[in-house]
């Protein structure tokens, strides 16, 4: 068995990349990453292609599956309210409305950065 070999375990009933021998027993890691498990190494056979297959996408889904959920659409696409009396709020928000007037996406897209940017640095929002 090379190292790197994909192995169905039918103790474990788990598909894993033989890593090395220990003593009597194959070294097995699931694919994708994890812990290493034992196996008895006349029990092993070749992963089928189906096999192969649904250990790698069980892998993606477990990675996909363990990323932080990103932030709700409504925050962030809620544009940034202008602070009541800051003229270069002001100044920006116009900015922003004009962009619309004209069904101008990309400068109403940023007029609110900048106008986010300016928030953050002049008053820490």
């Amino acid at each position: 068995m090379e190292p790197g070999t994909l192995l169905y375990d039918p103790a474990t009933d788990r598909i894993g990349e033989h890593q090395d021998r220990s003593g009597p027993y194959a070294m097995l890691r699931p694919v994708g990453g994890g812990r290493e498990w034992q196996a008895d190494p006349d029990a092993l056979r070749p992963a089928t292609d189906r096999e192969r297959l649904h250990a790698g996408v069980r892998a993606v889904n477990d990675r996909t599956a363990a990323l932080p959920s990103p932030p709700p659409l409504d925050a962030v696409g809620s544009p940034p309210r202008p602070v009541p009396g800051c003229p270069a709020c002001l100044q920006l928000a116009e900015r922003r409305e004009a962009a619309r007037a004209v069904f101008d996406r990309s400068a109403e897209t940023d007029a609110n950065v900048l106008l986010r940017q300016h928030q953050r640095q002049e008053h820490r929002a």
